[in-house]
């Protein structure tokens, strides 16, 4: 782990998105004099989670999507840990006979989708949920218990990008089980992880120091701050939930995959259900 990482990691949940305002000032102040920022984009400064190249990412984001689990125009569709609105502005120029579906426990990212997606296009709704993560708040709501405010077999697909890999287990088998219980019978979901598999030695870009029983931390002080999962954990979790794994896609964060060609940083794992 990076000094710099390690360094906003110690920081409180308000003082590490404070930072971040600070650290983009200069760009965020030089692209809204100049106007090269798109109207569709928030401040680098507001970009809470991810990096700061917005559109970019979330067209690949969605390319992912239909790609992996093949996202269509008609789909009724959840993201869990929707930020702001990285996947969703992507993808108002796709969803326009289904609807759009998104979560997240940072209310000013909530706020910015209101304002400038949910106007422009009704069909798109975002929900503010205050879910403690040490990372970004200090809510009393754990989303080890937390129930998704959907009824039962809502959803055609289900996504969650950079979501898992800042929960912890309990957290993680929680959400699985709603995940199961949101999707209609032929439904899927995609999400991403940071996976490994103890029956191989592997190195990537992130390191996760601290070994549990089958989990490894980034940081055993945030505990949200990144988690890697076993494959053999991940199988039985999502067993247990009533979905099965069907597919992983190795990411770019490995050393073995090249960035070029790769479809994205993390491990792509997509759940069907049993």
């Amino acid at each position: 782990m990076s000094a710099l990482r390690s360094y906003y990691y110690k920081l409180p949940p308000g003082l590490r998105l404070l930072g971040r305002k600070i650290y983009y000032f200069p760009i965020d102040l030089y692209e809204g004099i100049t106007g090269k920022r798109s109207k569709n984009e928030p401040k680098k400064g507001d970009i809470y989670v991810g990096s700061s190249d917005f559109i970019p990412h979330g067209i690949r984001q969605m390319k992912v999507l239909q790609k992996y689990i093949a996202l269509s125009n008609t789909d009724h569709v959840l993201d869990v840990g929707c930020g702001i609105g990285r996947t969703a502005v992507a993808l108002t120029g796709l969803i326009d006979k289904g609807s759009y579906d998104g979560f997240d426990a940072v209310e000013k990212g909530i706020i910015w989708c209101n304002k400038n997606i949910h106007k422009k296009y009704p069909n798109f709704n975002f929900t503010f949920t205050p879910i403690y993560n040490d990372l970004y708040n200090t809510f009393s709501q754990k989303a080890d218990s937390f129930t998704f405010p959907y009824k039962d077999a809502t959803f055609d697909k289900v996504f969650l990008f950079s979501v898992f890999t800042h929960m912890q287990i309990p957290e993680i088998k929680r959400y699985l089980h709603e995940i199961n219980r949101v999707l209609k019978n032929d439904g899927q979901c995609l999400s991403t992880f940071f996976l490994y598999d103890d029956s191989k030695i592997e190195g990537g870009t992130m390191s996760f120091p601290h070994q549990y029983d089958g989990y490894k931390l980034m940081d055993n002080k945030v505990t949200a701050a990144n988690i890697a999962v076993s494959v053999l954990l991940l199988n039985q979790m999502a067993h247990d939930a009533g979905l099965k794994v069907t597919t992983i896609k190795e990411g770019f964060w490995r050393n073995h995959v090249e960035k070029e060609g790769a479809d994205e940083f993390q491990d792509i794992v997509v759940f069907n259900k049993i």
